[in-house]
């Protein structure tokens, strides 16, 4: 109790609160993405229940893996080095991870193009993804972006009480943000070519980070602000004319 109100009254706990929780969001911000185009396959009766639970596995993941700090303090001790460079049980779930990513966004953004496309993740006539099918690709991506989470945290602040409440406060945003995010999605459909273009530069992002070229996530997230930015202006510009139109 008294480790709780010194933190409560020292300035600088809460300091690295905020900057912690800004952190955490936007770190979310991949996660939230893939949770919710994947789910968007799902039959809409099924998407809202889907997006409830696979941020709520995130959430779980998140405090699980905070319940076990030191194992995952233990997961950047490299294991085996090749051509000069080390690797580590985080170094290959990022590989592994990010690999994903770029065949599931590959895959569907060449569904989207081909002139006879098979099955599309984004079809929404079409819904044919599974419940469980899809639950088992989000707990994937969300261990993946989970560790990558909590050893930011790790390296941000060792009170266990302020990241446990800068991830609460994270994933809660995550679930606030979810809905209003995929009716945006289903209402703007050039939205979805965006969306798989972000998966695969954060996918790339994720492989080369594995193999030890980091890459700051600064830039990703300003080329993703930029990008939204453009496709704004050009929804508004198809708004424009179609006003003009009528």
């Amino acid at each position: 109790m008294d480790y709780l109100l010194s933190l409560a009254i020292d300035p600088a706990a809460w300091i690295a609160l905020l900057a912690l929780i800004a952190m955490e969001v936007v770190l979310g911000i991949d996660n939230l993405i893939f949770i919710t185009i994947l789910t968007n396959r799902l039959p809409e009766h099924q998407r809202a229940r889907g997006r409830r639970i696979g941020i709520g596995l995130a959430l779980i993941l998140r405090l699980l893996l905070l319940g076990s700090i030191a194992f995952i303090v233990k997961l950047t001790t490299p294991l085996f080095s090749m051509f000069g460079q080390e690797f580590s049980w985080r170094d290959m779930i990022l590989i592994a991870g990010g690999l994903f990513l770029v065949w599931k966004a590959t895959k569907e953004i060449h569904h989207r193009v081909d002139a006879d496309p098979g099955p599309d993740l984004f079809d929404r006539k079409d819904a044919t993804l599974g419940f469980a099918a899809a639950m088992g690709q989000i707990v994937l991506l969300d261990v993946v972006f989970s560790i990558d989470s909590i050893i930011t945290a790790v390296g941000m602040t060792e009170h266990l009480p302020i990241m446990v409440i800068a991830v609460v406060v994270a994933v809660l945003t995550m679930l606030l943000a979810a809905t209003p995010l995929s009716n945006f999605i289903n209402a703007n459909p050039t939205i979805v070519m965006l969306a798989l273009g972000f998966l695969l530069m954060i996918g790339t992002a994720l492989i080369a980070e594995g193999f030890g070229a980091k890459v700051p996530k600064s830039y990703i997230y300003a080329a993703m602000a930029f990008s939204a930015l453009v496709e704004g202006l050009n929804m508004l510009e198809r708004q424009a004319r179609k006003n003009r139109q009528s």
